[in-house]
């Protein structure tokens, strides 16, 4: 998968980056859609000259503030019916944990939550529904769009470089074996932390 899409021509693959990332946000599927994968990648991608680097950095930002604003937006049409949606009812207690951020945080809630996978699906519906002013929403929106597409696109930019030192010197497959080794390592022990850091269910 990862040699497809660093071989994904410049326009199909902005075009990818920019629907993962906004889907991500803007349909509360940030726990299924890998938007913060698919920026690292379009990092990696401009550092292997498969896309300008700003070009990049402009998609990656502009997916994410959009995609916010329309979670935002369907937060607050929806109002507390959307905690009630049959795909979130597994997902009560971290929607519990979402809105008790945007409580005790505020605008803030919105740069913090950008930050984590699935308080980056969700965070802007739930500002939504807690009726917070668009305007004191925006400027966190933006900042926190900026600051993580700006880290995770940079983070593939120098992930692509050090892949194509290791393609140079291992050759190009062995080199993408070491990669989807790394990324599942990395998906392995961030799974074990988000279960660990789940509270302990007791029967009785």
């Amino acid at each position: 998968m990862i040699a497809t899409l660093l071989g994904v021509p410049a326009g199909w693959l902005l075009a990818a980056v920019a629907l993962l990332v906004f889907a991500e946000d803007a349909l509360f599927v940030g726990f299924v859609v890998p938007g913060e994968t698919a920026a690292v990648v379009a990092g990696a991608a401009a550092s292997l000259g498969r896309a300008s680097l700003p070009v990049v950095l402009v998609v990656v930002a502009a997916a994410a503030v959009l995609g916010d604003s329309v979670g935002y937006l369907v937060g607050r049409r929806l109002g507390p019916r959307l905690l009630q949606a049959r795909p979130l009812r597994r997902h009560a207690a971290g929607l519990e944990k979402g809105r008790d951020l945007v409580e005790r945080r505020g605008g803030a809630a919105v740069f913090l939550g950008r930050f984590t996978a699935f308080l980056r699906a969700v965070t802007p519906a739930l500002a939504g529904a807690a009726r917070m002013p668009y305007r004191r929403f925006l400027p966190w929106n933006l900042l926190g769009g900026l600051t993580w597409a700006t880290a995770a696109v940079l983070v593939g930019y120098a992930a692509g470089a050090s892949f194509a030192r290791a393609a140079q010197t291992l050759g190009r497959d062995s080199a993408l074996v070491a990669l989807a080794v790394v990324a599942v390592a990395g998906t392995v022990v961030a799974v074990r932390r988000h279960r660990s850091s789940r509270p302990a269910r007791h029967d009785g």
